[in-house]
């Protein structure tokens, strides 16, 4: 089957197992399939990890969630879900445990992204990646199915329930109706990807003072209390008001801190999942990429970013000795650009 312009499958699998930023940029692929082949169960192979942020997506009919329970307890895993009887397995990763799962399907077509490798012989059909937005080059695996990407965003799906919920816990912060909400996403496990903590708080003092009316959300995942205690802490010694800063305890969970995000004007912070949060939420951005590479800005101006142009830009790395790819950019150039993407 060389053609798959008249495919009709009844059953689909998609294979993207992590990591969380990277399943919620797969959401286009959902989509688009679902719009192409309305009346097919559409399924997802992914990680627990991965599962919250597209929890109540209308286009996924069922999830399969990774069990690593070694050798023989994946085996048995995989064959489980294979016996779902599958026409069509999508790989949008090629790591192992996707190969595997493609591998033991059974399905008549099964999918990937060229790789030029020995990897292609799992696959009955293969298509070139786009470069571009990541969202982009995942759905350039749809290509031999005729679908194109036309600038779908990540999406996220919140039950009023949730919605309900984040605007509650902003409120027990502090947070009152007519103030205007900026989301601050300063932590990173990457120290290459890390602005300084001390430059998130010159600029949250900057806004403060440009507009009282101005909280700031800062946001923590788990094990980040400490790191946000000294940033609160940087904050108040440079006159930020401590009612000013929004802490949620105990943390709320990762679609809650997404739904408070949609509540926000603008989100500030380095490149990691919450920014990808924002692109599906509709939430304008400033993002201090760092050593990230160019796939993860959303084309839109809502979303910008502050890139110095440099020789070694971007590199990737996860640590260096001279990061002058954050350092080049100043709390006044952030502060700048919130100001722009706030006015739009």
């Amino acid at each position: 089957m060389k053609d798959l312009s008249s495919f009709q499958p009844k059953r689909i699998l998609v294979c993207q197992q992590r990591q969380i930023g990277d399943a919620l940029l797969a959401t286009p692929v959902f989509q688009l399939l679902k719009q192409r082949f309305p009346e097919a169960e559409l399924h997802l192979f992914t990680e627990a990890k991965c599962e919250p942020l597209l929890r109540h997506n209308p286009f996924i009919d069922k999830f399969h969630l990774v069990e690593k329970k070694g050798f023989f307890g994946e085996l048995a895993f995989y064959r489980k879900v294979a016996k779902h009887s599958f026409d069509m397995v999508l790989n949008l990763q090629n790591l192992p445990r996707c190969r595997m799962m493609t591998l033991l399907s059974g399905a008549t077509v099964r999918l990937s992204l060229k790789t030029g490798s020995w990897r292609d012989w799992i696959y009955t059909h293969t298509a070139e990646e786009k470069p571009g937005y990541a969202s982009e080059s995942k759905v350039s695996l749809l290509a031999p199915l005729g679908i194109e990407w036309k600038g779908e965003a990540p999406r996220i799906f919140f039950t009023e329930e949730e919605r309900a919920e984040a605007r509650s816990i902003l409120r027990s912060c502090g947070f009152t109706d007519g103030q205007k909400l900026i989301v601050i996403d300063a932590t990173h496990r990457r120290q290459s990807k890390r602005w300084p903590a001390e430059r998130y708080a010159e600029v949250m003092r900057l806004l403060s003072e440009h507009d009282a009316g101005m909280s700031f959300l800062l946001l923590r995942g788990p094990g980040e209390d400490e790191d946000i205690a000294a940033l609160r802490q940087l904050c108040l010694e440079r006159g930020v008001a401590g009612g000013k800063l929004l802490v949620p305890a105990p943390l709320p969970d990762i679609r809650i801190s997404a739904a408070c995000i949609a509540e926000a004007a603008l989100i500030i912070g380095n490149c990691s999942s919450p920014r990808h949060m924002a692109a599906a939420v509709g939430t304008p951005s400033v993002v201090i990429p760092g050593a990230s590479g160019t796939a993860w800005r959303y084309p839109s101006p809502l979303h910008g970013e502050l890139r110095p142009i440099l020789p070694c830009q971007p590199c990737d790395k996860v640590e260096c000795d001279d990061p002058q790819c954050l350092l080049l950019v100043t709390p006044e150039m952030v502060f700048e650009k919130a100001l722009e993407q706030l006015a739009r």
